[in-house]
């Protein structure tokens, strides 16, 4: 049963994704933030949908939300904070790609415990928390339980970015037994490995927390792992998060969909 929380955290996120469908349909310009990044209504409108929700049933627990983040509207995070990315995967957006996600995550003393990933064009909604497990329902219809699969005989299947693939890529996997790869945008990277359907997701290039936070929690969930890494490639334990002095960016990581071994 899911529990009242994670409950709320689903409605923001499915709240938000009704938003931004009517403007997919009806289309809006994009702009470009300082980073370089796009950012369109659908983000600002998405945004201000969840802060509302969470605000009004946790009015104790803090928001960190990417464009207020941006705008340089951080609060006081302390050790648990939600962790909102109202439209991760702009530039699918702007390109009509479908692949387009509202990320939501509850965060405690630095470990992602609950998340919620809703894709809003194909109605794909994931969701997963801490001694709840992971779950994925389609279209409004009945959510189903979902697990990270055991390592495949022969070879596993890898998952990468559609729009950012950082220079060196191949060779850095080099050994990491990949067979073959999947490629989609988004946080629904991470929804692949906790549905079972590819194996690790190695990301050497720049994301933000709230990149990554929901996804983390749904493979997590799911039995999978997400682990930071070092600039050997080490792996240095789980991705944390709260790292105000990084300015909220991860370092590089790797997913992997279940234990190896």
């Amino acid at each position: 049963m899911t529990s009242p929380l994670l409950q709320i955290m689903i409605d923001a996120a499915l709240a938000a994704g009704e938003e931004i469908e009517r403007l997919y349909i009806e289309g809006c310009d994009a702009e470009e933030k300082l980073d370089g990044s796009p950012v369109t209504i659908a983000d600002r409108h998405a945004e201000l949908i969840i802060l509302e929700r969470l605000t009004r049933a946790f009015p104790d627990i803090p928001i960190l939300a990417e464009e207020e983040a941006c705008a340089g509207r951080i609060p006081e995070l302390g050790t648990r904070f939600f962790c909102v990315d109202p439209l991760d995967g702009t530039k699918g957006f702007v390109a009509r790609t479908g692949e387009f996600t509202v990320n939501i995550a509850l965060v405690e003393r630095g470990a992602p415990v609950a998340g919620v990933i809703y894709a809003p064009d194909p109605k794909l909604l994931y969701y997963g928390a801490r001694d709840e497990g992971a779950f994925r329902g389609a279209s409004g219809g009945e959510a189903e339980p979902i697990r990270a699969r055991p390592h495949p005989a022969g070879g596993l299947i890898g998952v990468g970015s559609r729009n950012h693939h950082a220079a060196g890529t191949e060779e850095r996997n080099t050994g990491l037994g990949i067979a073959d790869y999947l490629r989609s945008g988004s946080s629904l990277k991470f929804c692949r490995l906790a549905e079972g359907a590819a194996d690790v997701y190695p990301r050497y290039g720049r994301t933000m927390e709230w990149d990554t936070a929901a996804g983390q929690a749904i493979l997590e969930a799911a039995g999978g792992r997400v682990l930071a890494l070092g600039t050997e490639g080490d792996e240095e334990g789980p991705l944390s998060y709260g790292k105000t002095e990084a300015g909220f960016a991860n370092p590089s990581f790797i997913a992997w969909g279940a234990p190896a071994g």
